[in-house]
């Protein structure tokens, strides 16, 4: 029962992130170009109705998902958060009416296949030990150290993929990173109840990650197109979540020959995930002209 209760509400908290995606994606197209990377995108943002219907998904997202991570493995339930990527496409569709094409339903079976066949195959598993002090230093400090890189190579490129796939990582890192954080005090306030919660530092850091994992995200969309953007963060935030629940929580998935549908599901979800945003790029089009001035 805990494992159908854990897919359930990481099933919810993907619905929810994808319609943030959508909303966050349509008021991001009328940032001056001019305010990337600054506190002025983030000021221009929230006088944004729709930017601000998506910051309030995120925030049920995060519930849904905090649910399921008090419940279910880090290996479990982030994965399944790429079927963001659909969901996202199946909500943009009527919401600005577009029809998919055939090939856009295909990569989303492919995508949806992939994730059944990876899951069911890896059985991810494990329950909640207590993770020292040394550990959680060493996963964020290799965390953080990996997103400025990205940062830092991202800075000086122009407006493009390569700017918009190096925020999207650095994002996904994040994002990864916030999940660890978050399944650790989710844990001690299903255990200890509040006043524990609020007394653990995981409360504080998943907050602070989180929000520079959203800032990143909005200048990966800012950026470029989500043909770079998407993949990277779809993709690197799954890799990442497993990453850390195998060395952070010491969470088991089978090996000897189940690594076979395993792999290939995760080349089913890899082929699905470059087609989607071709997709998505048609129902969330880039504006056809400048956002805004240029810098100087």
């Amino acid at each position: 029962m805990a494992d159908v209760l854990t897919v359930l509400f990481a099933v919810l908290a993907a619905l929810s992130n994808a319609t943030a995606v959508v909303l966050q994606r349509t008021a991001a197209r009328t940032v001056p170009r001019s305010d990337a990377f600054s506190l002025r995108l983030m000021s221009h943002l929230m006088r944004r109705p729709v930017w601000l219907g998506g910051i309030v998904a995120v925030l049920c997202a995060a519930v849904f998902q905090a649910l399921a991570l008090s419940l279910g493995s880090l290996s479990l339930v982030q994965p399944i958060f790429v079927s963001e990527l659909p969901f996202a496409l199946l909500i943009a569709g009527p919401v600005l009416r577009r029809r998919l094409p055939a090939y856009g339903w295909a990569a989303i079976v492919m995508v949806a296949a992939g994730l059944a066949l990876a899951l069911v195959a890896a059985a991810p598993r494990g329950e909640h030990v207590h993770v020292a002090t040394v550990r959680w230093l060493a996963a964020v400090a290799a965390a953080l150290a990996a997103m400025m890189v990205c940062v830092v190579a991202a800075l000086p490129r122009p407006r493009g993929k390569a700017r918009a796939a190096l925020f999207a990582t650095a994002a996904a890192i994040g994002y990864g990173l916030t999940a660890a954080l978050m399944k650790d005090a989710s844990v001690t306030f299903a255990r200890r109840g509040a006043v524990a919660f609020f007394a653990t530092w995981q409360t504080y850091g998943f907050v602070v990650v989180g929000a520079i994992a959203l800032f990143l995200l909005s200048n990966a969309m800012e950026s470029g197109p989500l043909l770079a953007s998407q993949p990277a963060l779809t993709l690197g935030d799954a890799l990442v979540s497993v990453a850390l629940g195998l060395l952070v929580y010491e969470e088991r998935v089978r090996t000897g020959w189940w690594l076979v549908p395993e792999g290939v599901g995760v080349l089913m979800i890899t082929a699905g995930v470059l087609v989607l945003p071709r997709v998505e790029s048609q129902a969330l089009p880039e504006p056809p002209g400048p956002a805004g001035p240029r810098p100087a």
